[in-house]
């Protein structure tokens, strides 16, 4: 008897590997470690706003609209509730990704707008948090990239004989993913020049 069971066992086992249900399991890990990553440098950037907000504000008040652009777009961002389970999700993927690249696009305006003022420039805080923020930039970038691969290789482990019928099985579907149409606007880190020439400063009112 222990012996047909251990045959029987082993049997069990050859048919799961040979039917893609280990591999699926790697890559489905391996989606949500990226997931995390994205996430991470994502509140990163999100942590950083607040900073920088308040400092632009002390030397350029009357930016209201673009300071309260970046203020509701973080705080679109704060109002989502992230979870693994989201990339399930096609459409709260495509909400998530859409509230992310608004905060890119603001915080892009944000920086254009403190070239008009050559203090703010010069104030060490804002060099600081400046390149923090483009760091983070570029640190969303790798993530997102390698998230997209992970997507890529599950996404085709769920979709590709005979792992597709194991997939069907289990209930497991493709992932959403990032799109090239937002590529740029998630990805592109805004590019300051500081060695430039500075803008005239606007006419006090």
């Amino acid at each position: 008897m222990k012996l047909r069971l251990l045959a029987v066992l082993a049997l069990a086992a050859a048919l799961l590997s040979g039917c893609g249900y280990n591999q699926i399991q790697v890559n489905d890990e391996a989606v949500n470690a990226a997931w995390s990553e994205v996430l991470n440098q994502y509140k990163r950037r999100a942590d950083l706003v607040p900073n920088l907000v308040a400092i632009v504000q002390g030397y350029a008040a009357h930016e209201k609209e673009v300071l309260t652009r970046v203020t509701e777009a973080r705080a679109q961002v704060g109002g989502i509730n992230a979870t693994p389970e989201l990339v399930n999700d096609p459409a709260a993927f495509a909400k998530f990704q859409k509230a992310q690249g608004e905060l890119s696009s603001a915080l892009s305006r944000l920086l254009v707008v403190a070239e008009n003022y050559p203090q703010l420039k010069a104030d060490a805080n804002f060099r600081d948090l400046q390149a923090q923020v483009e760091g983070t930039e570029n640190r969303i970038t790798v993530a997102r990239n390698r998230y997209i691969k992970a997507v890529q290789e599950y996404n085709i482990s769920v979709r590709t004989f005979p792992n597709n019928v194991t997939a069907w099985v289990m209930g497991w579907k493709p992932k959403a993913n990032f799109t090239v149409e937002d590529e740029k606007a998630i990805s592109t880190a805004p590019k300051i020049d500081f060695n430039a020439a500075p803008a005239a400063a606007p006419a006090a009112r």
